[in-house]
């Protein structure tokens, strides 16, 4: 599985194919607003959506941004079970 990154269109992808697996962000100065994570009903349930997330989190630590989880996934699932990323979540986001 290769995760590729469209800095031109703010995304992190696998491509499946005719579709694709999907972490969409929007950057502001040090910070990346993680906004939409989307996996096709093909490749559901395969952990997909979570090593986007990561890769996501990974680059944003290499570079030196923040996150801002505007993704419900990302806020709600991801980061409850993943703590050590806490630290790289801009407080001001909540």
């Amino acid at each position: 599985m290769k995760i590729e990154h469209d800095p031109i269109g703010q995304k992190f992808f696998i491509s499946f194919g005719n579709e694709e697996a999907v972490v969409a962000y929007t950057q502001v100065n040090e910070y990346l607003d993680l906004h939409h994570t989307e996996v096709p009903a093909s490749q559901s349930g395969k952990g997909i959506a979570e090593e986007l997330v990561k890769f996501a989190f990974e680059f944003a630590r290499k570079n030196g941004y923040k996150i801002i989880p505007s993704c419900p996934y990302i806020k709600n699932k991801f980061l409850p079970s993943h703590p050590e990323y806490s630290d790289m979540v801009a407080e001001e986001a909540f």
